[in-house]
């Protein structure tokens, strides 16, 4: 071994080497002297309207009850059920779930009633570099989801690397993958793209897209902008307006090519617009938005007491005449231990579960 050591040293004893090394040490200095933040990864570019603001992630119907019981909160460990009734989604009317975290590691599995089941695997390896895995196997179908995500998170970067279903057992490589890169070229400025490269079966031709994105932070906004494959443009602003709201706007334009418009000489285009706020108040939060295509949705969480909380979701389309409600009663047990220790890791900043 010392031997093999020893023969290859030449690649790196040479002027030509030692001149890389220190060119590349130079310039990580000056890159570390500018202080530049990380900028987030290209998933979350748009976050904060679309994750924060925007009932997105929050709109349900029907009716619906979760019970929590916390057993541990270092490590985190949690059972709930949910109950659905009146659900316009794919919820079953019941789901059994399971949750353990620590620092370094994340699992958690779902099992539905309608014999659904998922489940989440992350490792953190550093503070920088996390892997995500997610397997779902839907009820009547016989195929599943697999999904593998490795996020490495820099100084003033994020690089991410994705798979959906990946497969070398068919002769040849199949499957989703994505590649993101996102950059901060000043401390307000940054910019990214993302790759993709697709392949259904091996008798497929593989297809390949590029997209680019910007993102500018300035003291109480932001705004981000992406360039996606085909012509689609989507774009979003958000604004902080106070301590307790928030308002975003969130936009996109698709070119898509169709037989009527080829005809008259050119693409067609379909666009949408969203404006949403968010208002945060002592024990409750509230949300609400408006599109351009007549719907109109808002979302109330009340916590009536520190177990228990009501959500209430209702949506308004004028267009189709159309309208739909939601109400979930949630409740979370724990004991008064549990509840010291949860407040004290939040008061220390402890490093959360790889989520």
């Amino acid at each position: 071994m010392a031997g093999l050591s020893s023969s290859l040293s030449f690649l790196t004893d040479n002027s030509v080497a030692a001149a890389i090394k220190d060119a590349y040490g130079s310039f990580s200095e000056r890159r570390a002297a500018l202080g530049l933040p990380n900028p987030g990864t290209v998933d979350n570019i748009a976050r904060e309207v679309q994750k924060e603001v925007l009932l997105s992630n929050f709109m349900f119907t029907g009716l619906r009850a979760d019970l929590t019981k916390v057993f541990g909160m270092a490590p985190l460990f949690r059972m709930s059920h949910a109950f659905a009734m009146g659900s316009a989604g794919n919820m079953p009317p019941y789901n059994f779930s399971a949750m353990y975290g620590t620092p370094k590691v994340f699992m958690q599995g779902n099992l539905g009633s309608d014999g659904g089941l998922s489940a989440v695997g992350n490792y953190r390896w550093n503070e920088k570099f996390v892997t995500k895995s997610n397997a779902q196997i839907m009820s009547g179908s016989a195929q599943g989801i697999l999904q593998i995500d490795n996020d490495y998170t820099g100084d003033d970067f994020s690089f991410s690397l994705k798979a959906f279903n990946p497969s070398i057992f068919e002769g040849g490589l199949t499957g989703i993958y994505v590649g993101s890169y996102l950059q901060s070229v000043t401390p307000s400025l940054a910019l990214g793209f993302e790759a993709i490269w697709q392949r259904q079966a091996i008798t497929s031709r593989p297809e390949s897209t590029l997209s680019y994105c910007a993102k500018y932070r300035g003291a109480d906004w932001i705004a981000s902008a992406q360039l996606q494959a085909q012509g689609a443009i989507a774009a979003s602003y958000w604004k902080k307006l106070s301590d307790k709201v928030e308002a975003g706007v969130d936009m996109n334009l698709q070119f898509a090519p169709s037989a009527a418009a080829m005809m008259m000489g050119g693409p067609s285009r379909d666009g949408t617009a969203t404006v949403g706020a968010k208002y945060d108040f002592r024990a409750s939060t509230f949300r609400a938005q408006v599109d351009s295509t007549g719907k109109v949705s808002c979302l109330l969480e009340k916590r009536i007491a520190m177990p228990i909380s009501l959500t209430f979701a209702g949506e308004i389309d004028h267009v189709k005449q159309q309208a739909k409600v939601g109400l979930a009663v949630s409740l979370e047990i724990a004991g008064e231990e549990l509840m010291e220790q949860q407040e004290k890791a939040e008061s220390l900043g402890a490093i959360p579960p790889p989520f």
